[in-house]
């Protein structure tokens, strides 16, 4: 096959980068197993009428179709037609619709997969990646508990990659019953419009965002004035959040006994109980913040992103929020709270900016030489024995010459060439098998049934490239 053109927003990891994404894969993993996330895999494509109904994403969804359909799509409603997956969210509210009766509730699952957005392509934003989430799923009910619980646990896993050069994550917090409360007591009918203009002040900042809430969602001055002022609203804890945003609603006309400050209220002790015991446990890993909006319609409580000190021009990297009525059967619902991470996002940081690199190409420890063709079941045995004990373990390609095959190891990073001992006419062998780390040029006679590798040459690891 001939080469062609690289297809934009489809990353191709080269393999040393793709050793940087598997760790941080298996990182995750360990960390998510720890806080006892049971994992799953779902398919690749949702029915459009899944799909389609989830905010602004439907935009960015693709359809299927198969070759003989080209030109006849329209033949099939789009709530038919079969499309890719656009988050790890719309699928799990499908599998735990379909296997209520097999799983155990509350549901705490974590899933790394890849899912698929139409976007524009650009620096750390691509088309195909992958995804890693954790989601707590409730039959019926579901405690607050795990609203401040779930983003600490995506903390602990983000400060599990920073020796991969990921700097320390935040996550910032806000509720959107607090915020719909607020839009409602101040009048505002388009609430939806409203967080999904909210949502966007840190990328297009105040200025725009004030005039859209004007243009599209039908505030005026002073309602899109006092909309920015609860976005600028900070705290350092629950109690000072409740006062500040009193007084707000005091100077904005919006009386306490409103069913509007009600629902407020309801957000707003939400909110406080996630910052005042995030603080207890983990000080300083999560706070409120009440410009963060989430622009897809599903959340319906606590919603959460979360930022990399010194590194602003990624944006979030991990969202996420409570969602109750995303998952239902008949009366019966499922409600949620999860988050997400980007893992591509994360990856390209650590491989453009951080400087990621794995110590090896090869995973192998060990590259066993082959003196002859006619040798090679010999070479064969070793390397099988090796793997047996747990030694990583590659056999050279060709009997070339020796310098050849050490080259071959060297190129790939394999430590260690092993020399078997050269078999004599009668078929026995001559002299004892030795091995070479080909990086201090230390050489020894070996055993493969019991010879140890130096863990420090053994390990395949990441690092940092020197500046």
């Amino acid at each position: 096959m001939s080469k062609g053109a690289s297809i934009s927003g489809f990353p191709e990891w080269l393999p040393t980068e793709r050793v940087v994404e598997q760790r941080v894969i298996d990182t995750l993993r360990r960390v998510f197993e720890l806080n006892g996330f049971i994992g799953i895999e779902t398919r690749a494509v949702e029915a459009g009428a899944s799909l389609l109904k989830k905010g602004e994403t439907s935009k960015e969804i693709y359809l299927l179709s198969r070759l003989q359909e080209v030109g006849h799509e329209s033949d099939t409603p789009l709530d038919e037609r079969l499309g890719l997956h656009f988050d790890l969210t719309v699928p799990l509210s499908r599998y735990v619709v379909e296997h209520s009766g097999q799983l155990v509730f509350p549901f705490k699952r974590w899933q790394i997969q890849k899912v698929w957005r139409g976007e524009r392509p650009q620096e750390g934003r691509f088309r195909e990646f992958v995804q890693a989430d954790i989601d707590v799923v409730g039959n019926g009910e579901l405690p607050e508990h795990y609203e401040v619980e779930l983003p600490l646990v995506m903390v602990r896993a983000l400060e599990a990659l920073r020796d991969f050069g990921l700097p320390k994550a935040t996550v910032h917090a806000n509720n959107r019953r607090l915020s719909e409360g607020f839009y409602c007591g101040l009048g505002l009918e388009d609430i939806e419009g409203v967080l999904r203009e909210i949502d966007k002040l840190d990328k297009i900042g105040a200025d725009e965002v004030a005039r859209l809430l004007v243009e599209t969602c039908g505030a005026n001055e002073d309602q899109s004035r006092a909309c920015l002022e609860l976005a600028d609203l900070s705290a350092a804890n629950g109690a000072e959040l409740a006062e500040r945003f009193d007084a707000l609603c005091a100077r904005h006309g919006i009386a306490r006994e409103s069913e509007a400050y009600a629902l407020a209220h309801q957000g707003l002790e939400t909110l406080s109980m996630i910052i005042d015991e995030a603080a207890r446990i983990r000080p300083g890993s999560v706070i409120a913040d009440l410009k963060i909006a989430r622009g897809l319609d599903y959340y319906t409580g606590s919603v959460y992103e979360t930022f990399l000190e010194g590194a602003q021009s990624l944006g979030s990297i991990c969202s996420g929020g409570r969602y109750d009525d995303l998952a239902s059967q008949g009366s019966k619902r499922y409600p949620g709270v999860g988050l997400s991470i980007g893992l591509s996002r994360l990856v390209s940081y650590m491989l453009h900016t951080a400087g990621a690199t794995a110590s090896r190409v090869s995973p192998a420890a060990v590259l066993v030489a082959v003196w002859d063709e006619a040798d090679r079941e010999g070479s064969n045995r070793i390397a099988e024995t090796l793997r047996q004990r747990g030694i990583a373990a590659d056999v050279a390609p060709t009997a070339a010459k020796l310098g050849k095959q050490i080259r071959y190891a060297s190129r790939l990073g394999v430590p260690y060439v092993w020399f078997p001992a050269q078999a004599v006419d009668d078929g026995s062998a001559q002299g004892v098998d030795e091995v070479k780390n080909i990086v201090t040029g230390d050489q020894e006679a070996a055993d493969c049934k019991s010879w140890e590798p130096d863990t420090v040459y053994a390990r395949q690891t990441i690092g940092l490239k020197a500046e």
